[in-house]
């Protein structure tokens, strides 16, 4: 494994100097330090344990520190969840393998936990001696005792759960109540730590830390041989759609948007997020490009999950938390300064309440999906999906926030309006396959008006492009532009090879080039969101233009493009939403669903088109 230097800023490293483990409930962030700077327990979007990627000095971590550290790396096991990080000192090299345990025989294709509510640490010395530090320093003040052999950790911020902190060398509690303790190790020598949050372990009955990382290996590689990929970067295809997995919740099917929040679009900036919830819109992407390489048990249980929250509710919200209900109100933590500096650190969503017509469609494509591979719709179903139709007949003529989630005056934004025109066509799509009753001459009427009003109001003449959302009838418009136009002829809404989208994807690289390949969503000067600052390149929006060029017959320009943008991924595979033009480092929270489905899909076309070319089915 080759070493790189380690290098920090305002005390912190990359974002991309991280890598991503999980098991099914919950994730964590490894840095390539040997820290863990991320860690929310018992799930997904619960309170932050560890939140050192947010303030290295308040956020807390976990780490085994190499003293004198020159350099380091990390890999993944193929085809696993389960992460090497190699350090390099003055006397000798340490490997820590780190992951979130599975159960004996775990099958990840079950909509049932699998993880055994444990964060596992091995660390051994691969060559010469090592002196090496384990602290475990919480972000909230813990109560710890020592019990059953190893130690009990109470947590103000979860008192129903029971956290215990297990290792094979002394630890104790240090004067600011971390838990730690320095070991010096010879070649071969292992070191284990362990975190358990489930709170039935019985300490006094170790398992073989090597034989559970080899459990969890094994149940990350059985579902990984359910990967249906040749094509162009088949291993970064391959280590995405793992990526995905990690952010998939296993109980319920829903996929995070990332694995963070508050990771900032502009250092210093205050477009700070929390990500850690299922968009509706998100999900239903990843669940495309994961049914693409035969991945359809995680768009299934995606499709009922989201109807089953849908039909509660009276009809879908844009985004949801794992337990189907809405995320908590969004609020500033003051108690955290943010990746460096970048305030404020946010949790819950305030987008979550705003009005997204696109919602419709995607919900529907997804159904649309899971019919075409042969799924039924019983009446109840049909019920549902049907009242997603009437939604988006009643809803397309009133202005949104949009697939952006601007924080400004809501516009008619032509995205959002194509895929209701989606969500109306879809339905007809699904009642003729299926032979279910349906108003059939009223939907075509209004899919035929809202194409049409999609055509004629978003298009610009003088500017020779369709435009971010449409003009009043009669009147001429005037919008700006907008990556998610380059979406049009993925929903079917224009053909790839219409002169207007031939035309508009011109114009949307020309004006919102961000340089070597990378786009804006947008243009702050021209297109109000409501925000002040700036933001880094978004990276689905260059995955879509690859898909335009494919669609467009230019496929040696759309792979190379292509290209450019897998080089982008860290050595460990893994991309964040979005890209600084000026350096090409990291920004925004990661690992982002959003840019790993691009590489799947945007791969998946390619090939698909390779193949037409060379005339093999």
């Amino acid at each position: 494994m080759p070493t790189r230097p380690l290098t920090r800023d305002r005390g912190q490293l990359p974002i991309e100097d991280h890598g991503l483990i999980g098991d099914g409930a919950t994730c964590a962030l490894v840095a390539r330090d040997g820290s863990i700077p991320w860690l929310c327990l018992p799930d997904f979007d619960s309170p932050p344990f560890l939140a050192g990627i947010l303030d290295h000095e308040r956020g807390g971590g976990f780490s085994i520190a190499l003293t004198g550290v020159q350099g380091a790396d990390q890999r993944y096991l193929d085809d696993t969840g389960v992460l090497l990080t190699e350090l390099h000192g003055p006397d000798g090299v340490v490997e820590i393998t780190d992951c979130l345990t599975l159960r004996a025989g775990a099958d990840l294709t079950e909509l049932v936990p699998a993880g055994r509510s444990e964060l596992l640490r091995l660390a051994r010395v691969v060559s010469g001696t090592a002196e090496l530090t384990v602290r475990l320093r919480p972000r909230d003040d813990v109560q710890v005792r020592e019990e059953g052999g190893g130690w009990a950790i109470s947590w103000p911020a979860r008192p129903d759960l029971r956290l215990t902190l297990w290792s094979s060398h002394p630890l104790a509690v240090l004067d600011d109540g971390s838990i730690g303790g320095t070991a010096t190790l010879r070649a071969g020598d292992p070191l284990t730590v362990a975190l358990h949050w489930s709170g039935n372990t019985r300490l006094q009955d170790r398992q073989d830390p090597a034989a559970l990382v080899h459990q969890t290996a094994t149940a990350w590689r059985s579902w990984a041989g359910r990967i249906r990929y040749e094509g162009p970067q088949r291993r970064l295809v391959r280590r995405s759609a793992i990526t995905l997995k990690l952010l998939d919740h296993a109980a319920t099917g829903a996929i995070m948007a990332a694995a963070t929040s508050s990771l900032p679009e502009d250092v210093g900036g205050v477009r700070n997020w929390d990500y850690r919830y299922t968009w509706v819109r998100d999900a239903a992407f990843s669940v495309y490009a994961l049914r693409r390489i035969g991945l359809t048990t995680e768009a299934d249980s995606f499709l009922a999950w989201t109807l089953t929250n849908a039909e509660r509710d009276g009809g879908p919200k844009i985004m949801y938390a794992l337990d189907g209900g809405q995320p908590p109100e969004e609020w500033e933590d003051p108690a955290l300064r943010g990746w460096r500096g970048s305030a404020p650190v946010r949790w819950g969503n305030g987008a979550a309440g705003q009005t997204q017509h696109d919602v419709y469609g995607e919900l529907m494509d997804v159904a649309h999906q899971w019919t075409s591979d042969g799924g039924s719709v019983d009446p109840h179903l049909w019920t549902a999906l049907s009242a997603l139709a009437e939604q988006a007949i009643d809803s397309w003529r009133t202005p949104d926030q949009g697939i952006w989630e601007i924080r400004s005056a809501g516009r008619p934004f032509t995205y959002s309006v194509a895929m209701c025109q989606v969500a109306v066509d879809r339905a007809l799509r699904i009642a003729d396959r299926c032979g279910l009753d349906h108003p059939r001459e009223r939907w075509e009427a209004a899919a035929r008006e809202i194409r049409a009003a999609v055509l004629e109001r978003s298009w610009d003449e003088g500017r020779g492009s369709f435009t971010e959302h449409m003009a009043a009838e009669g009147e001429p418009n005037r919008g700006g532009l907008d990556g998610s136009l380059l979406a049009l002829p993925l929903r079917g809404v224009v053909p790839f090879d219409d002169p207007r989208m031939v035309a508009t994807v011109e114009r949307v690289r020309e004006h919102l080039d961000a340089g070597d390949g990378l786009l804006y969503r947008y243009l702050h000067s021209e297109s109000d969101d409501g925000l002040p600052g700036d933001e880094g390149a978004f990276l689905l929006c260059s995955f879509w233009l690859v898909d335009n060029l494919t669609g467009q017959g230019r496929l040696d320009e759309a792979e190379a493009l292509y290209d450019s943008l897998c080089a982008r991924a860290t050595p460990l595979g893994l991309l964040s939403e979005e890209i600084d033009p000026r350096d090409g480092s990291f920004l925004g929270n990661f690992p982002q669903a959003f840019s790993h489905l691009g590489v799947i899909a945007s791969g998946w076309k390619l090939a698909q088109a390779r193949r037409a070319e060379a005339g093999r089915p």
